[in-house]
């Protein structure tokens, strides 16, 4: 993602979107009346006959919708502007799809906990993505991060057994499935699991396609499974070689909202009506708030935006991680506080 140009007082926006991650963070940040502009395409009749005419539209947002699996985001409303004007009809609903390479211009009063994840957004744009295996002598596990979470691809198996002869054939065939996969993808990899199936594979590449080892980390982990993918950002691996802090700092806080909360102390709060309490008293220092929450529920961003205005630090969980999963619990929204509340 690149901010091209940002005017507060206009409450415009321009962006190039570059990655599928720009388009996830854009979903959580437009929202209904919001105006969008981009180039695009109308469907125009002439006689009995339809074409279809490039045009520039500016819609006024009533939907989006982010369709990963097609890696696109959609924004859906009525027409409010546009140009050349014989192809736009003024009122009409029309539907802006958005892929990588495209242009938006984005009309809103912009908040500030919205404009801080565009930037970040930006720098982690910046940022090499990586790829991980998890594996073991049997099967391995294919994962991509992304700014939204995981998401897990193919599973590689090997049909060999080691009591049947043809155990080692069956073997190179599995490494060679994995070093293909490995050489297709432009990414780094950290290639993870128990006992010597990975130190087997590290063998394997060295002796076929060594320049592949400069993309490859390799890792213990305890399983070849979505466990083993989870192990490694508790252990700090996936933030010591990407600097990829996202994931890792959500994981980090919930352990220290779970461990305030359980014993009591005091420095913790969750569920609206008491994180507007500490906010109101000016007691939190970080509010941890679940995106899809702040998007959609106006008394939310209310209190967020109290919070942000009293400096304290405002952290956006997505809702696809398992640290999301676990704030969604404890209400969607809590906070770690400066000092505890009287009673």
């Amino acid at each position: 993602m690149r901010i091209v140009h940002l005017d507060r007082k206009t409450g415009e926006m321009k962006l190039q979107i570059d990655t599928l991650d720009d388009m996830w963070h854009l979903d959580k940040i437009i929202g209904p009346g919001d105006e969008v502009e981009a180039h695009t395409m109308r469907t125009y009749k002439v006689g009995t006959k339809e074409e279809k005419k490039p045009v520039i539209i500016r819609v006024k947002t009533e939907r989006v919708e982010f369709a990963k699996s097609a890696n696109r985001l959609r924004i859906l409303g009525p027409i409010v502007w546009g140009e050349p004007e014989e192809y736009v009809q003024m009122g009409r609903h029309h539907t802006i799809d958005v892929g990588t390479g495209d242009r938006l211009k984005i009309t809103k009063i912009w908040k500030n906990h919205e404009i801080k994840r565009l930037q970040e957004a930006e720098k982690e744009s910046k940022r090499p993505k990586i790829r991980i295996i998890v594996m073991d002598e049997e099967k391995a596990l294919n994962a991509m991060l992304r700014a939204y979470g995981v998401d897990y691809g193919a599973e590689f198996y090997s049909s060999g057994s080691k009591k049947g002869d043809d155990y080692e054939k069956a073997e190179m065939e599995y490494f060679g499935k994995i070093m293909a996969e490995i050489d297709r993808q432009p990414e780094k990899f950290i290639v993870a699991g128990p006992g010597f199936a990975k130190d087997n594979l590290k063998a394997f590449i060295t002796k076929r396609k060594p320049e592949l080892l400069k993309r490859i980390v390799f890792e213990n982990v305890s399983y070849a499974e979505r466990s083993g993918v989870n192990e490694l950002f508790n252990k700090g691996i996936i933030e010591k070689i990407m600097g990829e802090e996202r994931f890792e700092t959500e994981m980090k806080l919930m352990e220290e909202l779970l461990t305030e909360v359980y014993k009591d102390t005091g420095r913790a709060v969750y569920g609206l009506v008491e994180v507007r309490k500490a906010a109101e008293a000016y007691a939190v220092k970080k509010i941890l708030v679940l995106d899809e929450y702040l998007r959609k529920d106006k008394e939310a961003e209310a209190v967020v935006d109290m919070a942000d205005t009293n400096k304290a630090e405002i952290v956006i969980f997505s809702s696809e991680g398992d640290a999301g999963a676990k704030l969604k619990g404890f209400g969607k929204i809590a906070a770690l506080l400066k000092f505890k509340l009287r009673e």
